[in-house]
């Protein structure tokens, strides 16, 4: 005797779990068709907005538009971003100036990150505790940030001059300096100096985020750990840190991006200055100082994809150690 079953002579229950998992499909499907439906005036919208903006400038990476006549431009190929002609190498990627703006732009990024998550973190469980006059505290903590960008750097600007600013006044007076230093034009202190301002701008950002995560973690935990009598600083490397850190990747994600493209805070404080100049102010001179949109377009496009590469390793990379953290 045959143990198979055809499907007409099984029983109903057995019919209605193998029509579970079509039901379930056709649900799925009418849901990613409503979320497209949903998403499609914003895709249209981007497309139009940055989308032809990016492949304009891409298409000028090609020629050797000038700003005063861009109509009449010509195709040169990859002229702009590198060239070989009687005996040397011409291009962006042939340029010394163009390596030390990236140069300075990863290590700005790198360096003003990393402090930002470091505060940022000290800043949201400091605000995370319960005290008196907490919300006053919180409220003020966000003023760095809800200050435009512009203004804080030309406020940093004029603190950190070297003949009237307030920073070496202080300083003279604690008998930290002898004399005036020129904070945004010494090669030596410019970059930090920017640095330091950006810093100060971004640490309520990531606070913020790192606050929101830490308002969620469950509290049995943290009693747990109170009774066993385990330290805070334990508590804090073993059950905190990794409970926050899809907080913390968020937060990096979006700060990496911003540090990438920085231009306003280095243009205030250090105009075109090689010890600090970024990519995005490498394009600008390019483009509106010199009105080379061709070449400034190739550098534009570079910056662009080397910032597209950065963020797609870090989702890799951040993806691959939540997943083993997981396991």
């Amino acid at each position: 005797m045959s143990t198979s079953l055809k499907h007409d002579d099984a029983p109903a229950g057995a019919r209605s779990l193998t029509t579970k998992p079509r039901r379930g499909t056709k649900v799925r499907r009418q849901r990613v068709k409503a979320a497209w439906l949903f998403l499609a005036p914003m895709l249209i919208a981007l497309t139009l907005v940055a989308g032809w903006p990016l492949v304009r400038t891409f298409f000028l990476s090609f020629t050797d538009a000038s700003l005063s006549d861009l109509g009449a431009a010509n195709l040169i190929g990859f002229e702009n971003y590198l060239v070989y002609d009687d005996g040397r190498w011409y291009g962006v990627l042939a340029d010394s100036v163009w390596w030390q703006s990236v140069w300075n732009t990863v290590y700005f990024s790198v360096v003003s990150v990393s402090l930002e998550v470091v505060f940022g973190v000290i800043v949201a469980l400091i605000l995370n505790a319960e005290f008196k006059g907490r919300v006053i505290v919180r409220a003020a903590v966000l003023i760095p940030w809800a200050i435009p960008t512009i203004v804080s750097a030309q406020m940093w600007a004029w603190m950190l001059n070297d003949q009237f600013g307030i920073i070496n006044y202080m300083l003279m007076g604690l008998g930290v300096i002898d004399a005036p230093i020129a904070w945004t034009a010494n090669a030596t202190y410019s970059m930090w100096a920017v640095i330091m301002v950006d810093v100060w701008k971004t640490i309520p950002f990531v606070a913020l985020l790192v606050l929101a995560a830490l308002q969620m973690l469950p509290k049995d935990c943290y009693e747990a750990a109170e009774v066993d009598g385990i330290h805070p600083i334990r508590v804090f490397f073993k059950v905190t840190l990794p409970l926050i850190t899809p907080a913390l990747m968020v937060a990096v994600i979006f700060r990496l991006l911003d540090a990438l493209r920085v231009f306003d805070v280095i243009y205030v404080l250090t105009s075109n200055s090689t010890s600090t100049m970024s990519m995005s102010v490498y394009a600008r001179q390019q483009l509106v100082e010199f009105q080379d949109v061709g070449y400034g377009s190739a550098a534009s496009t570079l910056l662009f994809l080397i910032i597209a590469l950065a963020t797609v390793a870090y989702l890799y990379v951040g993806r691959k150690q939540i997943q083993l953290g997981g396991d």
